[in-house]
């Protein structure tokens, strides 16, 4: 796990001022890789790669980058891990004969591009990853970045100088870098609480999609050219012709080989490993199949709160004694959680505002006094209909639309008529065990989406402001993926539609890059094997009935997990992974949130129209209405504004 970055200036000729910015570029990713780093610039084209290495796999200076190839056509920088490395090497050295230096899957990489080239070699590789690859023979930079977006690559092409790099501040050290705000993606950003992707917080700088190449070619037109190796659109459209047509205990039996298989991979490691464990389903399937794998205790980590809303660290703690793993927890304080608070904006790099950053950062830095490498639960959810929206839209979906207009604008009026802190202590009288958590806010979401048909439904729920544009004092939204009403045609079951929205935006936009920014500001690799593209391919060929059942998600996964843990152990609401935002927001975070929402704040920042920030902190500190989301979506905004 590394941090990579260069740029390819047609008009640079100083070769030693292209060793300082690229050395530089490396310095701002330190974070990324505290183990070492180094630079390659080219004699002539302009061309320099930057390297932080964060050492896993070849701890020797065999596994150093920038690494050139064998045959010394190609120079690669690279991000990633490829997992199935060890079946890749044998079949380069039978082919070609190959004289590898080291063990690292980096030179693998490298090399069976050399054998097979670069699309060939795509095709075989299991893994998360992003690399820069310069062929010198055909004069030809190309960019890349893995099939589900898990590690993240900024670009930019301006003024002659394509520049790129794992983060922002890398490729802000480039002097042809653009630093003005992107208006628009401030829109986007309000809706979301993250930038979607292609747009970043500035104008003219661009994230690569999940599954994309960038080619730019010195002898030819010498501008940026986009294409996909990969896309998802294409899996659903093969699961769809070729769906799954076994019994339930054949899809248990295949996905359990599959899930096994990923996370035996994600086990190989020359460094000490452990897991997120949450006590979940995702998490406790990942930590269940790596101990059935482990011969000694599997490390496990986990941390919880004292608001016993937001705690799951006892649940957590019952699933690793019942599997037996070494399992570590830390009790986190509210002042240590909202310790970290001013440090997200240099975390995220960019305005980002799920609040889960807060644990997810806390978490990986217990994590990383213990080893260098943790496996993650993330992606179930998507793939297996397992979010809330899912399985109420199973459920209720046809139910919903059927009821006359009226009848849902007054049952929308009577939710609204009590405050969610009332429905909190109305739904008291329901078992701890069958209660759902924060159920005033999720009836005030119902509220909202009970006018909508499945579309409105999907994109009011995902959205925090539901209109950005009129908090914009200039600027205008992207409609983007969520309004393309072309998705009805070939995907016309809506919550396979709200699925593949979810995984192709809020998974590598908002989780993903959570996981990666956090993982990575503690210096600890994170592995995330039920994003294996062998599962998620799999996934689309399953029918509905076999992701959610029963009023229940992630049905699949369920069946698999109960031959490890008992269900009584799993069994209970989804949670989530936050923190008490509103509650901080009337207490100890008061002075801060009133300090940079203040009119005069706003209007100093420049972007968003004060009266309505102010109306929603005036109701949410009188206790009348619970915004925390939308007010930690401007608190993040104003913050990162301030900071850079």
């Amino acid at each position: 796990m590394c941090g990579i970055a260069g740029f390819i200036d047609c008009k640079a000729s100083d070769i030693q001022k292209r060793e300082n910015i690229a050395h530089s570029m490396g310095e701002a990713m330190y974070r990324r890789g505290p183990d070492g780093g180094d630079i390659w610039v080219s004699s002539d084209h302009g061309i320099a790669f930057s390297h932080r290495r964060l050492s896993i796999i070849d701890l020797s200076s065999a596994g150093q980058q920038p690494m050139t190839s064998s045959c010394g056509r190609f120079v690669l920088v690279y991000n990633g891990e490829i997992y199935n490395a060890a079946d890749i090497r044998p079949k380069i050295i039978a082919q070609k004969g190959t004289n590898f230096k080291g063990h690292s899957d980096t030179e693998v990489l490298l090399e069976a591009i050399a054998t097979w080239g670069l699309e060939d070699t795509l095709d075989q590789l299991i893994g998360m990853f992003v690399f820069a690859l310069w062929d010198k023979r055909e004069k030809r930079l190309t960019l890349c970045r893995d099939r589900l977006g898990i590690k993240p690559l900024y670009w930019s092409y301006n003024n002659g100088s394509l520049i790129f790099g794992s983060i922002l501040k890398a490729l802000k050290i480039h002097p042809n870098c653009p630093k003005q705000i992107d208006h628009d993606a401030v829109a986007s950003y309000l809706r979301f609480n993250y930038i979607p992707a292609p747009q970043s917080i500035y104008k003219d700088v661009n994230k690569l999609l999940p599954g994309q190449l960038l080619t730019f070619d010195l002898e030819g037109d010498k501008t940026p050219h986009l294409s996909t190796y990969w896309n998802l659109e294409d899996a659903v459209s093969r699961g769809q012709q070729k769906p799954f047509s076994g019994t339930d205990e054949d899809a248990i039996n295949t996905l359990e080989n599959l899930l096994e298989d990923a996370v035996g991979k994600r086990m190989i490691s020359d460094v000490p490993f452990g897991a997120f464990l949450s006590g979940g389903i995702d998490s406790s399937i990942v930590a269940a199949l790596m101990q059935k794998q482990s011969s000694s205790p599997v490390n496990t980590f986990s941390i919880g709160f004292e608001d016993q809303g937001y705690n799951e660290a006892q649940h957590a703690a019952e699933v690793a004694k019942h599997l037996g793993t070494n399992h570590t927890e830390l009790y986190v304080t509210p002042t240590e959680a909202r310790d970290v608070i001013p440090h997200l904006p240099d975390i995220y790099d960019e305005p980002f505002a799920d609040s889960s950053q807060i644990p997810t950062y806390l978490v990986s830095k217990l994590t990383r006094k213990h080893v260098t490498v943790a496996l993650s639960g993330d992606g179930g959810d998507e793939l297996f209909g397992g979010y809330r929206r899912h399985i109420t839209a199973h459920q209720y979906g046809d139910r919903i639309n059927n009821i006359p207009n009226a009848l849902r604008s007054l049952s929308s009026c009577a939710i609204r008529s009590l405050s969610p802190q009332t429905w909190n202590k109305i739904f008291q009288i329901i078992p701890t065990s069958r209660r759902p958590s924060h159920p005033g806010d999720t009836l005030y979401k119902l509220a909202s989406v009970l006018g909508e048909d499945s579309d409105g439904y999907y994109r009011t729920l995902v959205s925090n402001w539901q209109n950005p544009d009129s908090l914009l004092l200039k600027g205008r939204e992207h409609k983007g993926l969520i309004w393309n009403s072309e998705l009805n045609k070939s995907i016309p079951n809506a919550v396979d539609r709200m699925q593949y929205l979810d995984t192709l935006t809020y998974l590598p936009d908002d989780i993903l890059t959570k996981v990666d920014r956090a993982s990575m500001a503690a210096s600890l690799e994170a592995r995330v094997p039920i994003l294996d593209h062998r599962i998620v391919e799999f996934s689309w060929s399953l029918p509905q009935h076999m992701k959610i059942r029963n009023g229940q998600g992630k049905w699949l996964l369920r069946k698999i997990l109960d031959k490890h843990v008992p269900k009584q152990l799993i069994d209970r609401p989804k949670m989530g992974f936050g923190v008490p935002i509103d509650s901080w927001l009337r207490g100890p975070l008061k002075e801060w949130a009133n300090d940079l929402l203040s009119v005069h704040a706003l209007k100093e920042q420049g972007l968003l129209e004060p009266e309505s920030v102010q109306q929603k902190l005036k109701e949410h500190m009188a206790g009348s209405h619970n915004w925390q989301h939308q007010l930690w979506n401007v608190l993040m905004l104003q913050s990162w504004l301030k900071s850079n």
